[in-house]
């Protein structure tokens, strides 16, 4: 069994359905090494710079086309209050990732990999935030990265399509400096 229900949106209508199954492939890997509930749903959307542009200034009060945008139906905003559920009541649902591929493309290009290794990036980044990690403080960057190399470093190196999955984990972890918020 799948550990996600994933959804994936294309709505640039131009996205192959090869790039999309491996971005569902690297969620896959991502959400069993990170060992989230086989049924966790979550989906994807992949839009142009002018749609995610006009999503980032709608919801976060930016003026301008960005990489990814993660919508975490976990984390609780300001004065609202949790929804509590019997635990086998219902699958969890972590939220949405929204990614820019006229953006990705873009950025593969500035920093000299491919296309879908990017993607990748974007899609686990996205996770990332839907679990709760996040951007952290220069001041917690050391002991951070510690966590990030030592966590990804007990995997075998495992590669789907041609990008290695852990190098990608691994670079996100270390460039985002990231730690679990307490729930």
């Amino acid at each position: 069994m799948a550990t996600l229900e994933l959804d994936l949106i294309d709505e640039t209508e131009r996205l192959p359905e090869k790039e999309q199954q491996l971005v569902a492939d690297i969620l896959e890997f991502a959400a069993r090494y990170l060992k989230l509930d086989p049924g966790t749903e979550m989906s994807v959307t992949f839009m142009d710079n002018a749609g995610i542009r006009e999503i980032n200034r709608e919801y976060r009060s930016k003026d301008a086309a960005t990489d990814v945008i993660s919508f975490a139906l976990e984390e609780l905003g300001e004065d609202e209050m949790p929804i509590i559920f019997e635990e086998d009541q219902l699958p969890r649902n972590l939220g949405d990732i929204i990614i820019s591929t006229e953006r990705a493309n873009e950025q593969a290009k500035e920093y000299g990999h491919s296309f879908d290794r990017e993607l990748g990036f974007l899609a686990v980044h996205g996770l990332l935030h839907l679990l709760g990690y996040d951007h952290m403080e220069k001041a917690d960057e050391e002991k951070n990265v510690w966590f990030a190399k030592r966590s990804v470093g007990c995997l075998w190196p495992q590669t789907i399509g041609n990008i290695n999955v852990v190098a990608v984990i691994s670079r996100l972890l270390n460039m985002l400096f990231v730690v679990l918020r307490p729930r």
